[in-house]
Formats: structure tokens, sequence, C-alpha cells
């Protein structure tokens, strides 16, 4: 560990020398802390971890590979056929080809990863989260071949991966607990009756996992069977089990976790809480540290509570203990996730801490680097996850190439998470994460604002992302407000997803400016079309323009300019001064401002099919592209508006394509096991003859 040693101490020199000529103000605490840990590193070497294999994939696996890098460890990365190009495969100083595509065959392959570990004499498995990170078999496999796996005991995973179990050990630890049935009896009946005796509504959850998978709410007891079945399939596909429990649904709740570290000595700490309340499909978005609102003496109990449902499982490493909390900061134990988590980032951020770095440390047998005393809460800190899907549409996840993009400057209180770069594809056959925007400052509103700030700058074409829907849930008056709870995005839908099929008449001159300006035409009158209304361009010889749009005039000024080899048009339109990036792509006009994001197709395309919306004969479209999971219906059979057609998994994510009328199926086009691509019909549908009338 020598050289380890070595790398480390210049890398600590380089820091310092570095944030030496920075103002001190615009460091968040970690930078001290780095430092310190860093120095601390070349004077203890455990059990001589000096190569880390990373069992993950994306942004996780890069970040990962980053502290290993700044302790001098070499990283080891897999990847399927699909990832040969990817980010974290470049970064890695070895990467080994691991399989097809599909995660089963791949990234789920204990015995290919154990065989790449063998072969490339990495000393520990770095499991990332998701896929084999809360695997008991996994861990308990790498103990047997002498691997050190980074992460808790098999048992610890073993006893809070299965939450029936771990809620009796939270229970007898005096951790508060949320009442459901938890029992080995699956049956449909004997859950039912259990569903009936807590009182509706109540969640459905897999036992294993997380991440939203295999989980349910159930409002009546009409709807339970369906969504008990959605529930098990989701669950089978994700964690190979499909068992479930089923608990008391706590209305408008917070999602309040708090970061734990255990060591092989016995040690155990707690880092704070995090806010992950605003979410949807029960999938985080955006997360904070500490909780908005949260009194100190409430922030000590849920510490403490986490402390205990550690030490209860004898727990190693990184973990998070998950309450629900009530609108009287009353909390609840929900599960414990065995790996380092997503959101980990903030916590880092507010604690100047390099939580991989302590993960690598403890797995080589040290103790926990600071004391419950030495751990100090400063300043706030958000992420805000980027994925590639369609607030507009459901949330629905994508696929396809990041045409373009760019993001804001990382520095010392802006971090950048990703595992990709201009020019890569987000994969269908994986999560549809493109990054985690993490910010750090002073105080709530003062990391609010920089998150917004930063979000302007993060700017991506070639397919849907959720940016411009995150500008409007950071800016939302309630949510700057810390009213934060697990329906908000529900509740303030309207406002959050504010229609587009418009473009403002401002913006059209702004985009038909951008365009006479790049193309550099500049005769005196002409017509241009955008969103199927036209524009009468008329040039004035003091370098104006005049546009007209309908019945309305626009004076027009403006010219471009670069700035970080992007190109901006300031433009003024009847006196109104504006400022956006300008980006043209074929027949399309991007502008990024800090309204948002406007698209404007210059013509509109006419598509050649005259397919609705709908699909064939009004049938449902496939809403991605995916695997048919599951086929309720076959020719001849006659639906009911509503009725479930068949089952879609894509991107990590269960989809029920349902009749959008009543009528007869008149042909299936898939089978289950198929393969379906975006926007295909996926059956045949002749709506009744009265549905038919009413709509001519």
């Amino acid at each position: 560990m020598a050289a380890a040693s070595a790398v480390s101490v210049l890398l600590v020199a380089a820091e310092r020398n570095r944030w030496h000529r920075l103002p001190s103000l615009l460091l968040p605490p970690r930078t001290w802390v780095w430092r310190q840990r860093t120095m601390k590193y070349t004077t203890t070497t455990g059990r001589n971890i000096t190569k880390v294999l990373i069992a993950n994939r994306g942004e996780i696996a890069c970040r990962v590979m980053r502290t290993a890098r700044k302790l001098g460890v070499q990283s080891v990365a897999v990847y399927s056929e699909a990832d040969r190009n990817s980010m974290h495969v470049d970064m890695a100083d070895e990467a080994y080809s691991i399989g097809p595509a599909p995660s089963q065959q791949s990234y789920l392959s204990m015995e290919k990863i154990i065989q790449v570990a063998k072969t490339s004499a990495a000393q520990a498995i770095h499991p990332g989260y998701g896929f084999l990170s809360e695997n008991m078999e996994f861990a308990e496999l790498c103990k047997q071949e002498g691997i050190i796996f980074i992460g808790p005991p098999p048992s610890a995973i073993r006893d809070m991966g299965i939450k029936s179990t771990s809620k009796s050990i939270m229970a007898a630890a005096g951790v508060p607990v949320v009442e459901g049935y938890h029992g080995e009896d699956q049956s449909d009946q004997c859950l039912k009756e259990h569903a009936g005796r807590i009182g509706y509504p109540v969640m459905i959850k897999a036992v294993r996992g997380g991440g939203g998978k295999g989980m349910r709410i159930v409002r009546s007891e009409q709807e339970f069977q369906e969504q008990l079945e959605s529930a098990r399939r989701e669950a089978k596909k994700s964690f190979n089990d499909d068992a479930v429990l089923i608990e008391k649904f706590v209305d408008t709740p917070r999602h309040v976790e708090v970061q734990v570290f255990g060591d092989h000595h016995g040690n155990a700490v707690y880092l704070f809480e995090r806010d992950c309340s605003v979410q949807r499909r029960h999938q985080k978005i955006i997360e904070e540290a500490p909780a908005p609102g949260i009194k100190p003496e409430v922030r000590k109990k849920l510490g403490e509570a986490a402390v205990r449902a550690a030490k209860a499982v004898n727990y190693v490493g990184a973990g998070t203990v998950e309450f629900i909390m009530d609108s009287k900061h009353n909390f609840y134990f929900m599960e414990m996730n065995t790996r380092l988590q997503v959101e980990h980032p903030v916590t880092e951020m507010i604690t100047g801490t390099d939580l991989v770095e302590w993960q690598l440390r403890i797995a080589a047998g040290e103790k926990i680097p600071l004391s419950q005393e030495e751990i100090t809460l400063q300043g706030h800190a958000f992420e805000a996850r980027i994925y590639a899907e369609d607030p507009s549409n459901n949330f629905m996840p994508g696929a396809g190439p990041l045409v373009h993009l760019s993001t804001p400057r990382a520095d010392p209180s802006t971090r950048i998470e990703t595992g990709v770069r201009q020019g890569d594809e987000v994969s269908v056959h994986y999560d549809p994460m493109i990054a985690k925007l993490v910010v750090w400052a002073a105080d709530r509103q003062a990391a609010l604002t920089k998150l917004r700030y930063s979000l302007r700058q993060y700017n991506i074409i070639g397919l849907h992302t959720n940016i411009d829907f995150l500008l409007n849930l950071s800016g939302h008056p309630e949510f700057e407000a810390g009213n934060v709870h697990t329906d908000f995005i529900p509740q303030h839908h309207k406002e959050l997803l504010l229609s587009r099929k418009a473009a403002a008449k401002e913006s059209l001159c702004q985009a038909a400016l951008g365009l006479i300006l790049k193309e550099k035409a500049m005769t005196d009158a002409f017509t241009l079309r955008a969103h199927d209304v036209a524009i009468a361009v008329t040039y004035n010889h003091d370098g104006s323009y005049s546009m007209q749009i309908e019945d309305k005039t626009f004076q027009v000024l403006g010219d471009l300019y670069s700035e970080e080899d992007c190109t901006y048009l300031k433009c003024s339109v009847n006196g109104v001064a504006s400022k956006a990036k300008l980006i043209i792509l074929e027949n399309t006009i991007y502008l990024f401002s800090k309204e948002g994001s406007i698209e404007i197709d210059i013509p509109v395309p006419k598509y050649l099919s005259s397919v609705s919306s709908e699909g064939t004969q009004g049938g449902p479209l496939a809403p991605m592209t995916g695997t048919i999971e599951k086929v309720f219906v076959k020719a001849g059979d006659k639906v009911k508006a509503g009725d479930s057609l068949m089952v879609m998994i894509a991107m990590k994510m269960e989809h029920t394509i349902k009749a959008p009328k009543d009528g007869t199926i008149k042909k299936v086009f898939y089978r289950e096991g198929a393969q379906a691509n975006r926007h295909t019909p996926l059956v045949e549908f002749e709506e009744e003859e009265s549905d038919k009338r009413e709509s001519e």
C-alpha cells in the first residue's frame, strides 16, 4: 500500500493548494474532512485492499471509481454487451465483459462476477446499489471465496432484506413499527383477510428489495386482487421472490431516512437524516438533507433509533434506516436498505465525508473514522435525479441517444454524478436515470436557489427528460416552504405539469430570430412556419425584424454570441429582453432559458402513418420499448373500458395496458416474452357500435 499512500499524499497536497485559492465561504465542510481522511489513510492500511471490483454500472460505478482512484486503489469494471462503450468501462483500470444486455445474464450473474474477481486478483467487491447489492447469497459467496464484500454480513442482509423479519427485529429493539401482516401464509385469501382487518387503504410490499418495486397502494377491496398479482409479478422479476407483506398505508406521510455506519469493532453512528418524500411511482425524484422542519430533539431520536436498528443486526458498513413520519413527527420503521443509497451525496455534503471511502476503510477492518460527537451537520444539500422520462405521460421512461448534453460547471458545492456523456445512449435494458445533480449551500433557501440555477444549466437533446418538471417542483411555493410529503406530486399535479402543447408567440419570435441569425438569412421578407403557425418576417434596415403572428405584430431585435463553446441568443421582443442558449439540430430549434426549455419544429413534420394516437382501430400503442410480460386477452374477447389487456416490462418498470373503450379484440399482435417497440400497436381493437356513433 506504499504506492497508494504516496498517491494519497500527493492528492491531498494538490487539493489543499486548489481549495486555498477559493473564498472559504464557498466551500462546503467536506473539503477539509476529505483532506484529513486521505492523510489518515497513509497510516492505517487494514486488510490491504489494493484492487476493488465494482459489480455495477453507470453513475454509481463511476462514483466508486473516483474514490478508489483518490485512495490509490485500482478499480475493475464489469460490463454487459450493451455497456461496451460506457463511461464506467473507460474510467476503470481494467474491464471485463460478463454477457448479454439483460441483467439476469450479466450484472445479476454471481458466478460471472466472482470469476472476474478471481481473474483480476481483486481483493474486494463493491456492489453499488441495485443488482446484487442486497443479495445475501452473493455476500455469502464472496465470503466463501475469500473475497471482501464491501457491505454488511450476509446475516444482516437476510434479516433486513426480508421485510417481515425486519419488522419483528425492530419491534424487539424498541424501534416503532407500522401495523401490518408479515406472516408466512401467502395465500390470496389470507392476505386479503389481513388487508380487511388492518383497514383500507393498505400497502402491498415485496418482502425483498426496494426502489418501489413490488409495491402497490390498495384503496378498496375491489382492487385488491389485481394489485396483489401486479405486485407479485414485479417482485418476482426484480428480486426473484414474489412474497409480499401488507401494511397500513399512512396518508400524506413523509419519507425520512437516516444514514448509519457500523464497523467490525461493534461501533455504530448516524450521519443525520434525509427527506426523500417527493416521489413518483413510489420512487424518489428529489432528496434533501437535513429534512426540513425537523427539530433537534426529533433529529436525535431518529438517529438513535436508526443506530439501535443497526446494532440489532450487528450491522457493518453503510446502511439506511427508512422511516414513515406523520404530520406530528411521529416516525415508524419502514425498512432498512443494506447498501449505499442513491442519495448518499447529500449526506456527504452536509457532513463533510466521503462515504465510499468509509466503506472501503471499514471493509478493510478499520474503525469508523469519526465518533458520533465528531459528526457535525453544516448547511443544506439537495439532490435532483435527472431521468430519461416524460412527466406529461405519467413519467413514462424512455431510451435513446444523448444527442446534446451540457451540464453546469462542477465546483466544491456542485456535483454531477453521472455515467453518461454526450453521444451515449440511455439503454432500454436498465434504469433510465441520466444523472444526479447535487448542490450544497449554507441554508435551505440558498441551496434551493443554487439547485434551480444549476438545473437551468443542464441541457439535454435527444430524448424526453424531467428537468423542466424538476424546475417547476423546486420552485413550487409549498416545496419552498418545506411542506413535503409522499403525495406532493399528485396533490400539485396541475401546477407541476404545465402544458407545453403550444409555445408562446414571444417564444416563436425568439426561435425565428435564432434561426435567421444562425442561418444568416437576411432577405427583406419571408414566411416561416412553426407549430402550424405562420410567422411573417420583415427585415427592417435598422437591424430589427417585424414578425406578424396571426393578428399580432412583434418588434424583434437581437444577436448571437458564444460563451464556453455554446451559442446564446440575446433577444428583445417588444422591448422585453431575454437570454437563451440556442441549439439548432435538423428541423428543430431548442431554446434553454431561465424559464426552462422550448422545442420548436420548423416545419412540423407530417407523419407517414394515419394511425390514431390510440393505435390500430383505436387500440393501444406500446408506451415504451419493452418485453410483453403477460397477455390477458385473445382474439374474439369482449372487453370493457379499463380492462387490463397486457403487461409490459421495461427499464425496471411494469406498465399495465388497458382497454381505452368497450369493444372486441380482433387480433393480438404480441405473445408473452416478445419485444415490442415504442408506439407500435399491441392489439387490433373494434369498439362497440354505440361508442363509434358517439365519436362520429
